[in-house]
This record gives structure tokens, C-alpha cells and sequence, in this order.
């Protein structure tokens, strides 16, 4: 009876470590695969050729104007340019990061990125590129819905970001026929902006807005905007000539470190749009991009603007 006793208990001991056992080998797997899961790299086909990137990029360093396509699709930055760290739509996503450039090697370094974003024009590209997986892309070459798609699928979020670009078709459109309703079909709109006692009138796509005006809600560009800013995407111009290039209404990208005195020039108050009140003021820091994050910020401010607020 005992040996029958010292057998059971003895196979109970058995099985007992056994079970042990796999549960010890589940956890190193549930481990290896978190470690595998953390490790794991996708293929971004870039316009420069195919690029291994983190499929879960967790240390980003953005070298260029997309901070806020980042931002939008939640992922973690850690170095930005100066341009998007000054501008306030950025600060809460921006708080962990550190104001680098593409000659701050030694800063990127520290930073120990994962995913470093920038333009294919930047400097010191290959010194980058062995610091991180690098993507660069040509200011653009995409239009301004498909650079937020290009850009998440280079941080392997691309069915966020095109849901978010169906959504915001759909607003942008909505609210382009209520603003056309409001002010005519025909009515023009100069987007412009003050630099250093200059002026610089804007095309289609340069920012400040005018993807969402002319493209996605259509409204009108003057015609002497369109012959020297449209092709080439912006042009400058002296101040006292403002006059001759404005529509029915002015929208002033507004650079307040730039002097804002000609506001008060007798010129100026006497464009049209300024004395009939159709001169519409957008803070320049907030307006620069056409990144996601800014996009959603300037449709809700024109339709303030030019339709009241909500």
C-alpha cells in the first residue's frame, strides 16, 4: 500500500513540474513574442528606394514640416525642427521633444531614434541614415491628403490615416458650399502673408490654408494672384502693391515677429477688403503647414470666419 502511495504521489510531482514547466515555457514565449512584437520591422517602399522601418516607432525624430501628421496618428516624437516646435497646434504633442536640425548629429545621436523623418533635400542625409532608418520625402510630390497617407504608412498606420482623410474630405466640402452659399460663387480670396516688409502672395499649395480654400472647398483665386503664385507655389511682392493683387477677401497670415505697422498705413486701409471687413487674420505659426493636425484647425477657423462661430 505504501509503495502504491509513493507511486501516486510521485507521478503527482511529476506532473505538477511538468506543468511548471509549460507554464515557464508559455511566459518566455508570451516574452519572445512581446520582444519579437517590440523588435519588429516593416518595409516602407520610399521614392528613394525601399527603407526597413520599426512597425511601431516609438522615438521619432521629424526634420521637416510633418510634426503634426505624427502627431495626429499618435506617434511619440522626440526631436523636431524649430519651425514646428514654435508653432502652438504642436504644443501638447511636442512636450517629450527636443529642438534639433539635420546638423545637430551628435544631439540626434543622444536622442536614440528609431525613425528619423525629414525632406530629400536635408543635408547630411547619409550621415543620418546611420544613425536610423531614415525616410525623406519631395516637398510636393504628393498632394496634401496623400503626403498624411505616404507619411503613415512609413509608421505603418495607414488605415487611420485614410480614414482621416475620407473624413475630412467630407467636411471640407460641406463646409466649401456653405461659405460659396454665404459669400458667391464668384467672390475671390488672397491668402498672403507679411516676411521681413515684404509680402508673399500664395497659390494652391503652400500652406497657410490654401489647400483647404482652393482645393477642397474651390473658392476663387484673384486672377493676377493666379498668373505670378500659382505655378510656382508663392511670390513676393512689395508691401504698397498689396492692393492690386486682393480679392473680395484677404486672408493675412498674420507673423507678428515681422512688424505688423502697415496695418495702420492709410494704403492698407484702403484695400478693399480691409474697408469692407472682409480681411480675415490667422496667427502665421499656425497657419505655415498643411499637415493633418493643422489641416483640422484651419477648416474650423474659416468656418468661424467666414461663417460664424458654431
Amino acid at each position: 500500500m505504501k509503495k502504491k502511495l509513493m507511486l501516486v504521489l510521485t507521478l503527482l510531482a511529476a506532473i505538477a513540474l511538468a506543468a511548471c514547466g509549460a507554464k515557464a515555457n508559455d511566459d518566455s514565449v508570451d516574452n519572445t513574442d512581446k520582444a519579437d512584437q517590440s523588435a519588429e520591422t516593416i518595409t516602407y517602399e520610399s521614392e528613394t528606394g525601399p527603407v526597413e522601418v520599426p512597425a511601431d516607432p516609438q522615438r521619432v525624430v521629424v526634420l521637416s514640416s510633418y510634426a503634426g501628421d505624427l502627431i495626429q496618428l499618435g506617434v511619440p516624437i522626440v526631436g523636431v525642427d524649430s519651425w514646428a516646435a514654435d508653432n502652438p497646434n504642436f504644443k501638447d504633442g511636442l512636450k517629450n521633444a527636443e529642438v534639433v536640425s539635420n546638423e545637430d548629429i551628435e544631439k540626434i545621436i543622444e536622442l536614440e531614434p528609431d525613425l528619423i523623418i525629414g525632406l530629400n533635400n536635408i543635408q547630411n542625409a547619409d550621415k543620418l541614415e546611420k544613425i536610423a532608418p531614415t525616410v525623406l520625402f519631395t516637398y510636393g510630390k504628393n498632394d496634401y491628403l496623400q503626403q498624411h497617407i505616404e507619411i503613415s504608412k512609413a509608421v505603418n498606420k495607414e488605415q487611420e490615416a485614410t480614414a482621416w482623410v475620407e473624413d475630412f474630405k467630407k467636411r471640407a466640402e460641406a463646409a466649401g458650399k456653405k461659405i460659396k452659399e454665404k459669400i458667391g460663387e464668384d467672390a475671390t480670396v488672397t491668402v498672403v502673408e507679411n516676411f521681413e516688409k515684404q509680402f508673399y502672395l500664395f497659390g494652391d499649395n503652400w500652406g497657410r490654408g490654401t489647400e483647404i480654400l482652393y482645393q477642397a472647398m474651390g473658392l476663387k483665386m484673384p486672377e493676377k494672384v493666379k498668373e505670378v503664385a500659382l505655378e510656382p507655389g508663392y511670390f513676393a511682392i512689395s508691401q504698397e502693391v498689396l492692393g492690386d493683387y486682393t480679392g473680395d477677401y484677404v486672408i493675412m497670415s498674420l507673423a507678428e515677429d515681422q512688424g505688423t505697422a502697415f496695418m495702420d498705413a492709410d494704403w492698407f486701409k484702403e484695400i478693399d477688403a480691409v474697408k469692407n471687413g472682409r480681411l480675415i487674420k490667422s496667427d502665421a505659426k499656425k497657419a505655415y503647414f498643411n499637415d493633418s493636425l493643422t489641416l483640422d484647425w484651419q477648416l474650423e477657423f474659416f468656418e468661424e470666419q467666414f461663417l460664424g462661430a458654431k
